[in-house]
């Protein structure tokens, strides 16, 4: 049987020392490593070395009582939750390691999210009891009041399958043909271990255990009950389907794309489909590698429930489906910060970003973009700690020296109404009209396509030309040129001709029609927010409500528990990226702050950002509204205020 298991954590709460036992308890590694003495199995790489945590997301696997285990290490840093969450996307089951001494911190509250958004069946171990301060009963309530009630501590109630009447009490309440069964019959191991594993696997219940990594206490026996409680099935003899999860290149430049094989089995040599469900690539799989660590193996057949990784899929994305699974992964955990990639002259910025669309296709969160006006790279990105990440990675793996401007917030842009917007293209021998609805989409949607336009007006392959240009690039709005989101852009109709429409035509039309569009349209600018969770001491309420509102956030009433003020709600990231410092100052460390990026909502200073940002939309030389129009052989231009009544299709 083979199982992925991925193992999460806020940092510092003891996630690769649990590894490093896990390895070494099912004889994977001879002598446990770890983080302070830079020998960890999992953290091999020498950036990790030398911060003493976790950035990459690599794997391991081991052999446990006849089944395969695919361990899967995660960063535990904010800055690098997108590399956390492309691997969670792959996980059969999740281990989540809570510190017994600092409990649920903000980071744990992210994994938990992502783990419900995948719906992974999840694990707890309280590690670190051995520790001064540690409260192992105090950290197992806030996991039921603060991620779930459905949590059960089995560290004593669960031995060799069999329960104690608490942990049987615990199923039978939330089953009850079983509990009619329990009163009937009386007690069955296997039915009530089945029970168990069913509600562990459909998320309705999740088990907890303690112990230290460190001191190696409790690891083997919550592993072993880990080993009885999860079961996968996966179909070798079915048509062969996979997911891409991870991207990675070779110092040669050899592009190496691991998969997770949901079904089926893959050899060497064979011809493998991949892509979206519109954008369908088929090429040869020259090698299958197994990794274990930064070591890997070559093979020749990989088969349902494996993770691997081949060489011959030279323009997978992460997120792909392989053979039979057609997939578009979709990430909540999105950068809100943007930098400009800095490097001295004699670097040709071409050259500098052919790298940075590598390290791209390995993290698409960083949506690399080329300003052609001033021949720029922008990256986006979750933090600093990041950035100085990115200059070591650059330094390493490409040898040259880059820097970065100061991170700055990264704004967006949508529309509040309906609105139409009308592009015509028509210099001499060219011919193209577009006609868009643009009307707003729920918060988080992004940009949706849709289309509406008869086959009468415009034929098929046109429309699917129009619809392939809009989802093509990022689009920028009005008001500071920042991304286009939330918005719905649905094809109306258009208008090509026989001999004169050619390549580009549809996409200057289009492009023009989105932009008339957006000049007629009620344009709001967006900025990322954090939904806060702060507890402090009552006598510094005061204090944080009145930061709070300076900061032009909004908070729930607060809360009294035991001597504490707890405050919830949302505040521009603006305006709070930087309090963790000054929180920690006034309460001298005894507070606690938790941040979440939440999204986008309307910006609270959206003038002066506007004014700040001085952008010119109509010297933008990626877009204009301008229609073109032509008479007696010669080309015209009509303003957008001026488009619509000239347009053929009306």
């Amino acid at each position: 049987m083979n199982k992925t298991i991925g193992i999460l954590a806020h940092v510092d709460a003891g996630k690769t020392t649990f590894s490093e036992q896990l390895l070494y308890h099912t004889k994977s590694i001879r002598q446990r490593g770890r983080v302070d003495h830079r020998d960890a199995f999992l953290d091999s790489h020498e950036i990790e070395k030398n911060r003493g945590i976790t950035i990459f997301a690599d794997q391991a696997v081991v052999s446990y009582n006849g089944s395969t285990y695919f361990l899967i290490d995660t960063p535990g840093h904010v800055d690098f939750a997108p590399e956390m969450e492309r691997a969670i996307q792959v996980m059969d089951y999740a281990i989540v390691i809570v510190s017994a001494v600092e409990g649920i911190e903000s980071h744990t509250e992210t994994v938990w999210q992502l783990l419900r958004k995948h719906r992974v069946p999840t694990f707890f171990f309280i590690n670190k009891v051995d520790r001064e301060g540690a409260d192992g009963k105090r950290v197992l309530e806030e996991i039921k009041t603060q991620l779930t009630d459905n949590a059960i501590d089995i560290t004593h109630s669960f031995r060799h399958g069999a329960m104690d009447e608490e942990l049987a009490e615990f199923i039978a309440e939330r089953d009850e043909e079983l509990l009619e069964h329990y009163m009937a019959s009386g007690y069955d191991r296997d039915i009530w271990l089945n029970a168990l594993r069913k509600m562990i696997r459909s998320n309705e219940a999740f088990v907890c255990s303690s112990g230290s990594a460190l001191q190696d206490i409790g690891i083997s026996g919550f592993f072993e009950k880990l080993d009885q409680l999860t079961l996968t099935h996966y179909v070798p003899d079915e048509p062969f389907a996979a997911q891409v999860y991870k991207i990675r290149h070779e110092d040669n430049g050899n592009r190496i794309t691991f998969l997770k094989a949901h079904s089926g089995s893959l050899r060497v040599r064979e011809e493998v489909d991949y892509g979206g469900s519109e954008n369908r690539k088929s090429e040869k799989v020259t090698q299958i590698r197994r990794y274990n660590g930064s070591k890997f193996h070559t093979v020749d057949q990989v088969n349902a429930g494996e993770l691997f990784a081949v060489i011959g899929l030279s323009e997978a994305a992460i997120g792909d489906g392989a053979g039979k699974l057609i997939a578009a992964s979709r990430h909540e955990s999105v950068p809100a910060l943007k930098s400009k990639v800095l490097f001295d002259p004699p670097l040709h910025p071409k050259e500098v970003l052919k790298y940075f669309k590598r390290l791209n296709a390995e993290d698409p969160t960083l949506a690399v973009v080329w300003d052609e006006h001033f021949q720029e790279i922008h990256i986006h990105v979750m933090g600093v700690i990041q950035l100085e990440v990115l200059q070591q990675v650059v330094q390493d793996r490409f040898s040259f020296s880059v820097s970065f401007s100061d991170p700055e917030i990264l704004y967006k842009e949508t529309i509040e109404a309906p609105v139409t917007g009308y592009g015509h293209f028509e210099p001499l021998r060219h011919y193209a009209e577009v006609h868009l609805k643009i009307e707003p989409a729920p918060r988080g949607s992004g940009v949706l396509l849709d289309n509406s336009c008869h086959a009468d007006a415009l034929s098929i392959g046109n429309q699917n030309l129009v619809l392939h240009h809009l989802a093509e690039r990022d689009h920028h709005g009005l008001l500071t040129g920042s991304p286009l989101t939330d918005v719905k852009i649905t094809l109306l109709t258009g208008k090509g001709h026989n001999e004169h429409t050619s390549g580009g035509d549809f996409r200057e039309a289009a492009y023009r029609a989105l932009r008339q569009g957006l000049e007629k349209a009620e344009n709001r600018l967006l900025e990322p927010i954090y939904q806060f969770k702060i507890k402090v001491g009552i006598e510094q309420m005061g204090r944080v409500l009145s930061d709070i509102q300076q900061a032009s956030g909004r908070f729930e009433p607060p809360e009294m528990t035991s001597g504490k003020a707890v405050i919830e709600g949302t505040v521009p990231v603006a305006t709070f990226m930087n309090y963790s410092t000054e929180f920690a100052s006034f309460t001298h460390g005894k507070g606690m702050l938790r941040l979440l990026l939440s999204g986008y909502a309307n910006c609270h200073n959206e003038a002066e950002i506007i004014e700040k940002l001085a952008y010119n939309k109509d010297a933008d030389p990626e877009y204009t509204s301008t229609s073109i129009f032509c008479a007696k052989g010669h080309g015209y231009k009509v303003p957008w205020d001026e488009a619509e009544s000239a347009m053929h299709c009306l």
